[in-house]
């Protein structure tokens, strides 16, 4: 990312505000800053020339230094026009020895989810990883996939969509009874030795400006919940939300919970030792579900796909 470039942007945000002005605070020559200025332009930024100076009309939504301008967390961005994968370049980040970086990108041509799962990822989404390196023990990394899914859920929910979490790490809105639409889904994944992380990488994949026609069945995205959506706003709330999080990693499952569609549902949740069916009663750190099965047994699941069921018919 481009410092000086970015410098130049802040001021511009003060506009009107001449090139001498401009380039007197950075220290820079005239030259320079109209180098910056036509770089910005060509970026996409809405850059305006008048007799009193330089004013800033607008920013294109996922540009890294749209998103770092004003932004409250200690990240650096990496943004992609199209990328093949974010979580792919995330890794390739950590495995340099990469920290507290976001690869966002607004279209995914080979985007992956839980169990090699496709996620279809067109133009117009919010796509992004970010590179953390926490000092935990391995436990620990699952309450990042938690806290991803809170901050997701959380931006939406600023944006007007009304955003719950269904376990284990997918952002819905919910329907009638036990159906939902899926609006965002993550996959995590993290490199360490068994008493402390090394790296942890959440993906997250948003909808967010396709229209419902253009999205899979049981998909949905911001703008089809709420007829608008600032993805700059959006992507910057989440990475504050997770940068506040993981913080505080006490506060992860307490958030979760508020936000659980799961929560209370009578559920099955496949794993490899068989199915557990009951209702869904907690979370527990560091993102175990617990199910009570029909016969009062609690079961607790740490990983497996969990399915919404509708209620038990009570007999009269």
């Amino acid at each position: 990312m481009n410092q000086t470039r970015l410098r130049v942007l802040e001021a511009l945000t003060d506009g009107p505000v001449t090139g001498p002005a401009i380039a007197e605070h950075l220290d820079v020559s005239r030259n320079a800053v109209w180098k910056h200025v036509e770089a910005l332009r060509e970026d996409g930024f809405d850059v305006r020339s008048g007799d009193d100076g330089y004013t800033l009309g607008g920013l294109p939504a996922l540009h890294e230094l749209s998103v770092v301008l004003g932004l409250d967390a200690p990240f650096t961005v990496e943004s992609h026009a199209r990328l093949d994968s974010t979580n792919r370049r995330g890794r390739d980040l950590a495995e340099e020895g990469a920290a507290d970086v976001v690869v966002l990108a607004n279209e995914q041509t080979s985007g992956r989810g839980r169990l090699d799962r496709t996620w279809e990822a067109p133009p117009g989404g919010v796509y992004l990883s970010i590179v953390v390196r926490p000092d935990v023990p391995m436990r620990d990394a699952p309450l990042f996939t938690l806290a991803a899914a809170v901050a997701t859920a959380r931006a939406a929910r600023e944006q007007g969509a009304d955003a719950h979490i269904k376990w284990p790490n997918d952002v819905v809105v919910p329907r009638d009874g036990t159906s939902y639409d899926k609006l965002s889904g993550i996959l995590t994944e993290m490199q360490g030795e068994a008493d402390r992380v090394e790296w942890v990488l959440p993906g997250i994949g948003t909808n967010a400006e396709a229209s419902t026609a253009d999205l899979p069945e049981g998909a949905t995205s911001i703008r089809a919940e709420t007829g608008a959506v600032d993805r700059r706003a959006f992507v910057q709330r989440l990475l504050e939300e997770f940068d506040a999080l993981r913080e505080n990693l006490d506060s992860v499952v307490p958030a979760w919970r508020e936000l659980a569609l799961t929560l209370g549902q009578r559920v099955r949740v496949e794993t490899p030792d068989g199915d557990v069916v009951g209702e869904a009663i907690d979370v527990e750190r560091p993102g175990t579900l617990v199910v009570r099965r029909d016969d009062g047994e609690e079961v607790r699941v740490n990983a497996g796909d969990c399915e919404h069921l509708r209620p038990v018919a009570s007999e009269d």
